[in-house]
């Protein structure tokens, strides 16, 4: 597992245009093979995707506008741990972080995303990560993660249910 190290710029219902404030609304969607041509170092993907769509415990999931699905705004990886569900990866896209980033609100849409598929599969939206031990304050802080030993975080049923309900209004947690 790597240590994660995205950074939650904002928590809002969809993304959001960094200069405009226009939001916009999205659709996370199963990683398809011919989408491994976007994410390359190459285009300035930080992380080995085909390497990530190529292992077998893997679910790899994309961010996009709605109407615009060939623009790949953010990526998440997931696997099923014991009774809880991993996000081994998760990266915005080149585009979408540093100064000049376009869009706010991704990696808070994709870590929504993966505590939703932890109810949907019946984990009570338990998601597990590894963070980088300078983000551990920012994690607790943004999506309300508790830091349970080493660099090892968890998103228990509470936060996810509001990082859901925020991200995916319609979906109902029971």
């Amino acid at each position: 597992m790597k240590q994660l190290d995205f950074e939650i710029d904002k928590l809002t219902r969809s993304i959001e245009n960094v200069i405009t404030g226009d939001s916009f609304p999205t659709e996370v969607l199963p990683l398809e093979k011919p989408d491994l041509l976007q994410l390359t170092k190459k285009n300035k993907w930080k992380f080995n995707w085909k390497e990530e769509y190529n292992a077998s415990d893997r679910e790899i999931y994309k961010l996009t506008i709605i109407g615009n699905f060939s623009v790949i705004q953010g990526v998440v990886s997931t696997t099923i741990s014991d009774g809880y569900m991993e996000m081994p990866l998760i990266e915005s896209a080149p585009f979408n972080y540093g100064n000049h980033k376009m869009y706010n609100g991704v990696a808070g849409n994709l870590v929504a995303f993966v505590c939703k598929l932890s109810f949907e599969r019946g984990f009570d939206g338990y998601v597990g990560f590894i963070a980088k031990t300078k983000l551990i304050a920012h994690y607790e802080k943004t999506l309300g993660a508790v830091h349970i030993g080493a660099q090892r975080m968890i998103i228990q049923k509470p936060q996810a249910a509001i990082l859901v309900n925020k991200y995916f209004p319609t979906f109902k947690i029971e």
